[in-house]
């Protein structure tokens, strides 16, 4: 099975999910839980990351964390190696508590912070362990919501700013958005967009455009993860002027895109075996060629 795709950069906002082994739960009693949220604490300082959100279920958590420095795998290394050790150690326990790697969904702020901030803080009610996000003691709400003051590596002021400056108003106008979302509100992630997008078509074009860079290796992942907002094949073709281009693009279109060589065959009024050699490196001149229409 493919490995989902690690996309990091500085200011990527992400909604981490990470589950125990088998259904586990990740914490005993209380003492647990504060010790994640003091490695959590840790890894802000270390890795300069910004929480915006959390919450510790029993045998998983929640965090919404933005990286000012590209670093999100280095940071859940440590939060989740940490814990783990602190766990195995005071509870004599042996083998795996995580179940493989971390889910990072990668959120656009402009328009899914909120969304998401209140999908994370209403997991204990969507879960029937409590009628209102208050009675869980073990997440970000009461912090952003109720009380005026925080500890400190958690931010609340991002996800206040939308509902007003003035901070007891800001709180007021967000309990009663995550009051509406425990009848209303609809799953965020629905919107997900190949498994780990969350964000309008524009912010994952960006994110294809700009963020992998052609540093992801192609055999790693599956096809369906290289279409994350890839252009037409009208629109890698358009400046194609020399069969130099021609070639160039046609790798693009394969490797980068998951295009079928079949597809840009059809396309390109060639055969296959043929893209399927220019893909491999082995066609290459030099003459001129028209460009599609």
């Amino acid at each position: 099975m493919a490995r989902p795709i690690r996309i990091e950069y500085s200011g990527a906002l992400y909604h981490v999910i990470s589950r125990g082994d088998a259904h586990q739960n990740l914490y005993l009693d209380n003492q647990d839980r504060q010790k994640f949220l003091d490695w959590v604490k840790d890894a802000v300082e270390i890795h300069h990351l910004i929480c915006h959100a959390y919450c510790l279920m029993n045998n998983h958590y929640h965090l919404l964390i933005e990286t000012k420095d590209a670093n999100l795998s280095k940071a859940m290394r440590d939060i989740n190696g940490n814990y783990t050790q602190s766990f195995n150690v005071r509870h004599k326990h042996t083998g795996h508590l995580l179940q493989g790697r971390y889910k990072a969904f990668i959120i656009e702020k402009e328009t899914y912070l909120l969304e998401v901030a209140r999908y994370i803080v209403l997991n204990p009610v969507r879960a029937k362990l409590v009628t209102h996000p208050r009675e869980w003691r073990w997440s970000s709400y009461k912090f952003t919501g109720e009380v005026q003051n925080h500890p400190e590596w958690l931010c609340t002021d991002w996800v206040l700013k939308f509902f007003g400056k003035e901070k007891k108003t800001a709180q007021k106008q967000y309990r009663q958005f995550v009051k509406e979302g425990i009848v209303e509100a609809d799953n965020p992630h629905d919107a997900v967009q190949n498994g780990f997008l969350l964000g309008s078509p524009q912010f994952i074009d960006w994110i294809w455009q700009t963020k992998t860079n052609g540093s992801e290796k192609e055999k790693e992942y599956s096809r369906e993860q290289r279409i994350v907002g890839r252009p037409t094949l009208e629109e890698l073709f358009s400046e194609m002027h020399t069969k130099e281009d021609r070639n160039a693009l046609i790798k693009m279109a394969r490797f980068r895109c998951g295009y079928l060589a079949a597809e840009i065959g059809r396309y390109l009024h060639l055969e296959p075996s043929v893209v399927a050699r220019i893909s491999r490196g082995k066609y290459n001149t030099q003459e001129k060629v028209e460009s599609q229409t």
